[in-house]
């Protein structure tokens, strides 16, 4: 494993490119620049166990980005390869995210109430650039349930791994 500020440089510069490959390529194309970025992180960065972090968030991204789709949140372009309603390349982005909790994040989660700030701005900050990218249609409800949703995302991360930890 590389030195630790090489490792987190590393894993956010991996998230980028597989949050733009995403955004940019669509499902097929950003999917395996996901994968890819994935498997290079459980394959050199990842700490024991974190694959179980990353399996839990996809599953998250299902039932959370799911529902807001079937809510109507996103409109996505009808030829868009999808799980039911929501776009893959959208699923993939919840996986990214937690490959950066144990890494780059890390120094985050001691402090849970900026957790949720940085939820509360940076995750509706991320679906407004990635649907002007991507050319979806939001919802005007949408990015305050967004705000809600990761401020209470990060919260409950700090809280949990700041207990686990101390």
């Amino acid at each position: 494993m590389p030195p630790r500020w090489q490792a987190s440089l590393l894993n956010v510069a991996g998230f980028q490119l597989g949050w733009f490959g995403c955004v940019l390529m669509g499902a097929w194309a950003g999917g395996a620049i996901a994968l890819a970025v994935i498997v290079a992180h459980l394959r050199w960065l990842a700490k024991p166990g974190e694959w179980r972090w990353l399996l839990g968030f996809l599953l998250a991204g299902v039932v959370i980005d799911g529902s807001l789709a079937a809510l109507g949140g996103y409109r996505f372009d009808p030829q868009s390869p999808s799980l039911g309603p929501l776009a893959l390349w959208l699923l993939w982005l919840w996986p990214l995210f937690a490959t950066l909790i144990h890494h780059s994040l890390e120094w985050l989660w001691a402090r849970p109430w900026l957790a949720a700030l940085g939820g509360l701005i940076g995750g509706p900050s991320s679906y407004l650039g990635g649907a002007a990218l991507a050319g979806v249609e939001l919802a005007d409800w949408l990015l305050p349930a967004q705000a809600l949703i990761w401020a209470s995302l990060c919260l409950v991360i700090g809280i949990g791994l700041r207990r686990r930890s101390g």
